[in-house]
């Protein structure tokens, strides 16, 4: 089977073109290509498929995390889907169309000596998933999240109005992951939930630290992104443009007024192989 490893802001996957491979049990294959030790080592799996309709897409993203799960959407996955397509001439326009469990999201190419370098994403429009904000205990502590729908599943922790994990963005990855279950799986999340915890820099900007459902800490996560950027602006405590700082990188979100979430950031192709 022949892949290719790429990342968005160091959220990696590991992409299959299925318009050439055909992959009988991906589950099994994520969990396997996903281990850093014993096989190539990502974030998860993303098969590139061909679109159900051709006028309606280019091509389908299928995510699946570390753990075999499936995922409905993945904002850096799209972006280094939409490079793939481009750079590997399954397109030739400056826009790609990827239809996904979340819907079609139209995806802005800048193209450099005829690479994509960058990509900005159509999210779609945010949704409040909960009050602003709503009280949860976790591990004996009583905390306070804001719930966005993007397409998947978030829960926005803003440090400021948690003080038992004020610094919660400093902790070791071992310490990080250890409690990173306890949020995710929470029983006030029925499909499990992604994390983000947010300490305010600006009404500008952010730094943010992800656990991510079915695949733990990642580096970065562009629906989480997008989904800590509106709750701040639900909550008032950011603005419609916000830049977000990720342990891999940055991304910018842009917010409309009809609140559609605009995702802007680099996709990367690291390199390309064949296992057995």
């Amino acid at each position: 089977m022949r892949f290719t490893k790429m990342h968005g802001c160091g959220n990696d996957y590991v992409y299959v073109n299925c318009f050439e491979e055909k992959i009988s049990n991906p589950e099994e294959l994520a969990k396997k290509i996903s281990d850093r030790h014993f096989g190539i080592g990502s974030d998860g799996l993303i098969l590139i498929l061909p679109p159900e309709n051709k006028n309606h897409a280019d091509a389908f993203m299928q995510l699946y995390n570390a753990d075999g799960s499936k995922g409905s959407m993945c904002g850096n996955g799209i972006r280094c889907v939409a490079k793939y397509i481009y750079d590997h001439g399954i397109i030739n326009g400056n826009t790609a169309r990827i239809d996904t469990p979340s819907g079609v999201k139209e995806i802005a190419l800048e193209i450099e000596n005829h690479k994509v370098i960058n990509a900005s994403v159509d999210m779609g429009i945010a949704q409040s998933a909960s009050e602003v904000p709503e009280k949860i205990l976790i591990n004996n502590m009583n905390l306070k999240f804001i719930g966005v729908d993007v397409g998947n599943d978030h829960a926005v922790y803003f440090l400021e109005d948690n003080p038992e994990i004020q610094n919660i963005n400093s902790w070791p990855a071992s310490e990080f992951n250890a409690i990173g279950p306890a949020f995710e799986n929470h029983s006030r999340f029925s499909r499990r939930v992604n994390s983000e915890f947010i300490e305010i820099i600006s009404r500008t900007e952010i730094n943010m630290r992800v656990y991510e459902r079915g695949s733990g800490e990642t580096l970065a996560c562009g629906t989480g992104a997008t989904a800590s950027a509106f709750a701040g602006l639900l909550a008032g405590k950011l603005d419609r443009n916000v830049l977000v700082h990720l342990r891999g990188g940055d991304l910018k979100i842009k917010i409309d007024k009809d609140n559609r979430c605009f995702m802007t950031g680099p996709a990367v192709e690291v390199f390309e192989g064949v296992i057995f």
